[in-house]
Parts: structure tokens; sequence; C-alpha cells
């Protein structure tokens, strides 16, 4: 190894550097920014954005980074934009920036300046995941899974995934409250925007899934694309798809769809409309199983009763009319019966008299005045008994002798 004395020309590092950053100016700096396009590794923010660019695989199997930045005088602009349009940088997205080279020379780093962000690319790159997300979905049939789940009847028991106190939630529980009927809400409070929100959804819909719930909702009012961007997540949309209980969703505003409305159950436009479709299904089991009952029973009563009540009426103008002639017919079977009995008693009388006459002629004829009169008496004995023959009397017995105006008393002398 030979010394050689310094040349004449011997930069300074400083000067070294000074020479670099003049060169990167001239060609990349302030006047000369360019387009770089990269992968998200690393992002970080605090007021300025960090964020780590890689670009392809190398013939020697590395990847080169460019650490970087945007100040915060353009990244609140920026950051705006993009939750405007719901876009959200994050590790793995491919971004493509504008900007300037920049050089720190006490660590010795080249760093980049981003000073604008391809919003449309970023867009097309959140479309193409969101596309790619719901294919496989749709591949492993996830998309539909849910719909093969059975609802129950009256879905009264209501498992709620929300974040209490929100608009979201208080427009949802209000269409319940309102209803009139006794909903029974089990609340399991999530994160519903941010980057810890798809775990807690997981979570609740998890622990929901083990309740005894006829439908689990999840609600979440209006907000940007990036606040919503949670229920594009792949473990949020698994996590409905393979829930065994239904699962309903009211996620945003009017036209907002997410890939966890793609795969519920029953989705509605917002968390208001969900209160009101379920208030709507139990009034529709009411009616279906309770009022509609109901009223075919009254209405098979009342046509039971009236149809009984005419019957009555008609057996009662029956019985009326059957009485009616029924007594006049007795009516007139007694006339026929008194008329009957009063030619047959007079005809009884009459043969009665005729015959009490005759009698009467006969027992003249025995009357014992007229024996009386003709000379005849009757004599009794001691005993009482007439006497019929002389053997009845004995000598001194004292003997009765009754004649037509008197009796007497006479005693006997001899038997003859």
């Amino acid at each position: 190894m030979s010394l050689r004395e310094p040349a004449p020309d011997v930069l300074d590092v400083g000067e070294f550097y000074d020479l670099i950053e003049a060169h990167l100016e001239e060609s990349f700096g302030r006047r000369h920014p360019l387009w770089v396009r990269g992968e998200i590794t690393k992002v970080y923010e605090k007021g300025h954005l960090y964020v780590d660019l890689a670009g392809s695989l190398r013939s020697d199997g590395k990847r080169p980074t460019l650490n970087a930045h945007c100040w915060n005088s353009v990244w609140g602009r920026l950051k705006a934009t993009l939750a405007a349009e719901g876009v959200r940088l994050s590790e793995g997205a491919v971004v493509s920036a504008f900007g300037y080279v920049d050089l720190y020379a006490p660590s010795g780093r080249i760093g980049f300046t981003i000073t604008a962000l391809d919003l449309e690319g970023l867009m097309g790159d959140l479309a193409r995941k969101r596309a790619e997300l719901i294919r496989r979905l749709s591949a492993e049939g996830l998309l539909e899974a849910q719909r093969g789940r059975i609802l129950s009847p009256v879905p009264l028991r209501v498992g709620l995934v929300a974040s209490p106190q929100t608009e979201g939630y208080n427009d949802f529980v209000g269409q319940l409250v309102s209803s009139g009927y006794s909903f029974d809400v089990r609340v399991v409070r999530s994160l519903v925007q941010g980057d810890e929100a798809p775990a807690q959804i997981v979570r609740a819909l998890q622990h929901l899934g083990a309740e005894n719930c006829d439908v689990i909702c999840v609600v979440r009012g209006g907000g940007s694309r990036a606040d919503l961007a949670c229920f594009d997540d792949e473990r949020v949309a698994r996590a409905i798809a393979e829930c065994r209980t239904p699962v309903w969703t009211g996620i945003g505003h009017t036209g907002d769809e997410s890939v966890a409305d793609l795969v519920a159950h029953t989705r509605a436009i917002t968390p208001t409309k969900l209160g009101e479709q379920l208030v709507v299904t139990v009034r529709e089991a009411e009616v279906r199983g309770v009022l509609q009952p109901a009223t075919a029973l009254l209405t098979g009563a009342a046509a039971v009763l009236d149809e009984a009540t005419t019957t009555l009426a008609e057996r009662r103008r029956t019985l009326v009319y059957a009485v009616r002639d029924r007594l006049r017919a007795e009516s007139r079977f007694l006339d026929t019966q008194r008329n009957r009995l009063v030619v047959e008693s007079r005809r009884l009388l009459e043969s009665a008299e005729r015959e009490l006459g005759a009698k009467r002629q006969l027992l003249a004829a025995y009357d014992p005045q007229r024996r009386f009169a003709q000379g005849w008496a009757v004599v009794m004995g001691s005993t009482g008994r007439a006497v019929i023959s002389v053997e009845d009397v004995h000598e001194g017995e004292a003997l009765r002798v009754r004649v037509g105006d008197g009796a007497f008393r006479v005693v006997v002398e001899r038997e003859e």
C-alpha cells in the first residue's frame, strides 16, 4: 500500500456535501421536482409525516429504500384531502409522491421532501385491494354465507356492536325504544373508526355470537371514507360472514357501501333505517302471528254468533209457532172432549136417572112401610136379631115388635 500526498484540491467533508447538494439541487432540487413511486414500508406521523418507500427487488435481492417526509405545512392540506376522499396511508400501499431531493449532511442521508401525492393512484390502489378482497370472499362463498342464516320470527334479543352515545348509536336505539316493543339490547362497546377498530369489532362479534341473540346489529353514523375504512377490513368481513347469528349492518349515510355491508345478512343505508327495519320485522311478526289470527278469530266468532243468533231466532219462531199450533190443537181437542164429556155425562145422567127411577119403583114395591101398612110387623129377640122361627124364642123372653107407626114389647107365654 503506498501513501500519496494530498492533492491541492482535496475537499473538506462539508465542502463535499455542499458539492453533492449543489448537484442534487441542480438536477432534483426544488426547481426540478419529480415523481417517485414505491411501497410504503413504514409510516409515522408527528405533526410532520415520515414515510419509507421501498422500490422493486434488484438483482442482488435487495430493495432500495427512500426516506421521505412531508412537512406539516404541506401535510396538513394533503391529509385533509386524503381524509375527504377516504384514503389513509398505511404500510403495504403503493404510492406515487411528487417532490424534490434533499441532503441532510449531519447524518449523510439523502431524503425526499413530498409536496404532492397521486390521489387517483391511491384511490385506484384502494379500489383494487377492495375488489380483490370481494373476489376472495366470493370465491370462498362468504358473500352469501350470512344469507343462509335463519332469522328468528320475532327478533327481540338484539346484540349491538357500536360506540355508545354516538349519533349512530342513538339513532338506532331510539327507533327500538320508541317502537313500544320490549327489545332486549345487549351492547358491546367498540371503536368504529381508526386502526384499532377492526380488532375490537371482531372481538365484539365473537362475543355476541356466543350469546343467545336473535340478531347482531353493527351500526356507525356517517363520516368520511377514511372514517369508514375499518368496515372494509378483511378481518371484519370474515368475522361477519362466519358468525352463526344473522348480522345486520347500518353503516354511514345513503350511498356508503362497505365490504361489511356486502357480507351482512341484511343492510340498511343508515343506523336509523336499520332500527326502523328491525321494528318493521317485529311488527310484521306481530301482525302475522297475533293480529291476523286474532282478527280471524274475532271474525269467525262473530260469524258463528251471527249464525247462532239467526238459528236461535228461527228456532224461537218455530217454537212459538209450534207451541201456538199445539195449544190451538190441544184447545180444539179439549173443546171436543168437553163436548163429548157434556154429551156423555148427560147421557149417563139420563140413563142413571132412568135406572134410579126403575130401582126406586122396585124398592117402593119392597118398602117395609108398605108392608107395615098391610099389617106386617118385625119381631126382634133379646139379642136384637129378627125372629124368623119359633125356635128363635123361649117362654118368658121379652121381644120387641115394630109396626108401621112405632114399636112395643111383648113377653112370650108359650110356644105353639
